[in-house]
């Protein structure tokens, strides 16, 4: 009964909307009466948050009551011109199905699709990523490139390593596109060996030497890797596989050929291209076994680009690298700092920065909020530290204005993006003393971001709609796996560029009235998660589930 309701609370807080039509009374009619009646109105109170009232006679008129409460008048003044819209198009497009006619006027659409994504900007595309780091190391090649616990590295000794094991890749036949294995722990051997396999020519595949040995041995199957980069320390983990394997140890001398003066120090000169690959990073899939995420030069070449005019030098002077490799916020906290002269602090985590010897030379720490909210409670963050990024998880306000709390941090930036896309998609900067909830703002540099419907109609501003990405920081797609590619990475329908694909991110969110983007997270039926940042497939769990006990006949994996 209606008496037990709490006060305050809505009866029918389900019930969004509530259509109502009124029809005239034929009596009121001039042609029936002597006596006349004109501007015929009804007034009433309505216990529902929005009215849409249609009353018919020689014009149709239409009006909304709305609960002040729950709406401004701006919305609705909005929800009135898209359903003229709407009827207009009715009206002009008979033979239109429904889906294809648009609520949004002529202005709305360009704002929504050209306007807000207007980001094109100039970036070296005929360059890959060892290449840019090439070039910092002529202009500074004495200056520190990565630190870990007591040891360091410059610029021209990390390039000259790199080169040699990279003539000695070439001798193993890796050159453009192969696929080339690297399970380290965290060390200077393991940014050696990145670029060592880039200057080769060919793509990382990167292996966690953490994972579970049933992961490893699919990657490395899947993969189908010719080479694999470890060391001796981790020889017992590894399952068994076909790859030749060089060990990355501290003695480089004991490693056949490294060592050998016939391996020079000079940049090595492969034929790899822009549009040839650069990693490929394995990520949840829903059949249970992870897909691989294949990414070209030219993607993190856009996003070092966009990183280099967004952050100053003196921000990326210490980029913390506490991130696997395995991780995509890998490929901004290794390669952002290494092409523009800064240094890159390792650590096993975030967490261990307290503990790290080099913890005052860090200067932005790329991490997920729950990590950051950790370190926060710790009283962990480093004096130095003037720049925090955070992604990968929903970031709240309270945590924004805890970080603030510490002296010396000037920048919080609330970052969005997938693998799919490059790392970052979206980024905000939050201000100290905000008190709305944090935006992921606008897209990066050479990044388009639309917000549709299932029709791959663009929704209007503030209703919600899966988010779709475009723009140079594309995936190539899933390796082996061309029909999940062509599911995922759709035709651009509003790009005139022939080729050109959107990537459906299952994401939902929304535009706010100034342009930013506020995520609402993920669709239910996209049966994902995350975990620190990390996402996961509820359907790979249910798989493994399923296959590692005969008697479980059907599982369901529920999110939180």
């Amino acid at each position: 009964p209606g008496s037990e309701v709490p006060r305050g609370l809505p009866l029918f807080e389900s019930i969004g909307v509530v259509f109502e039509n009124y029809p005239l009374d034929t009596s009121l009619s001039p042609d029936n009466n002597s006596l006349n009646v004109f501007n015929v109105w009804s007034i009433e109170r309505t216990n529902y948050p929005l009215n849409l009232i249609a009353i018919p006679g020689t014009q149709l008129s239409i009006g909304i009551s709305y609960n002040t409460t729950r709406f401004d008048a701006a919305t609705i003044t909005g929800m009135l011109k898209h359903f003229q819209t709407l009827l207009e198009g009715f009206v002009n497009n008979p033979n239109q199905y429904i889906h294809q006619l648009s609520l949004l006027t002529k202005d709305e659409q360009d704002q929504l699709l050209f306007e807000w994504n207007a980001t094109d900007t100039d970036y070296p595309q005929d360059k890959c990523i060892h290449e840019l780091f090439e070039l910092q190391v002529e202009r500074t090649p004495d200056a520190v490139a990565v630190v870990f616990e007591n040891q360091q590295i410059t610029y021209q000794q990390l390039n000259h390593r790199a080169n040699q094991l990279a003539y000695y890749l070439r001798t193993l036949g890796i050159k453009p596109d192969s696929l080339v294995g690297i399970c380290v722990k965290r060390s200077l051997e393991m940014v050696v060996g990145l670029l060592g396999i880039l200057k080769a020519g060919g793509a990382y595949v990167a292996l966690d030497p953490d994972y579970p040995s049933e992961r490893l041995s699919y990657i490395l199957s899947d993969a189908q890797v010719s080479v694999l980069l470890t060391q001796q320390q981790l020889v017992e983990k590894l399952p068994k596989h076909q790859a030749q394997v060089v060990y990355l140890d501290e003695n480089r001398d004991e490693i056949p050929g490294l060592g050998d003066a016939q391996f020079p120090t000079e940049n090595f000169r492969s034929s790899v291209q822009p549009t040839n690959l650069a990693y490929v990073l394995y990520t949840s899939g829903s059949t249970g076994k992870p897909k691989g995420v294949a990414i070209e030069h030219h993607s993190p070449v856009a996003l070092i680009a966009w990183a280099k005019e967004v952050f100053t030098k003196e921000q990326l002077a210490g980029v913390l690298g506490s991130t696997s490799i395995c991780f995509d916020l890998s490929v901004f906290e290794l390669f952002v700092p290494l092409s523009c002269g800064g240094k890159v602090i390792l650590a096993e985590n975030a967490l261990n920065l307290t503990t790290l010897p080099a913890a005052e030379q860090v200067t932005l720490i790329n991490t997920v909020p729950s990590a950051m909210s950790e370190l926060i409670r710790m009283n962990g963050l480093p004096t130095g530290v003037n720049t925090v990024n955070l992604a990968g998880e929903a970031l709240q306000n309270q945590l924004v204005q805890q970080i603030y709390q510490q002296q010396t941090v000037k920048y919080v930036f609330n970052l969005y993006g997938p693998s799919e896309d490059t790392t970052y998609s979206t980024f905000a900067l939050i201000e100290k003393g905000a008190e709305v909830a944090p935006s992921i703002g606008r897209p990066i540099a050479n990044t388009q971001i639309y917000i549709l419907d299932h029709n791959l109609q663009p929704v209007p501003v503030g209703v919600p709609g899966e988010l779709h990405i475009g723009g140079a920081g594309l995936a190539q797609g899933y390796l082996h796996r061309s029909e999940l590619t062509q599911e995922k990475f759709i035709p651009h329908p509003f790009s005139p560029q022939q080729g050109a694909r959107l990537y459906k991110t299952g994401d939902l969110a929304r535009y706010l009235p100034s342009g930013n983007i506020e995520y609402l997270g993920n669709r239910i039926e996209n049966h994902q998660v995350k975990i620190r940042g990390f996402r996961i497939e509820l359907g790979e769990i249910e798989t493994v589930l399923s296959e590692q006990n005969p008697s479980v006949y059907q599982s369901v994996v529920k999110g939180p």
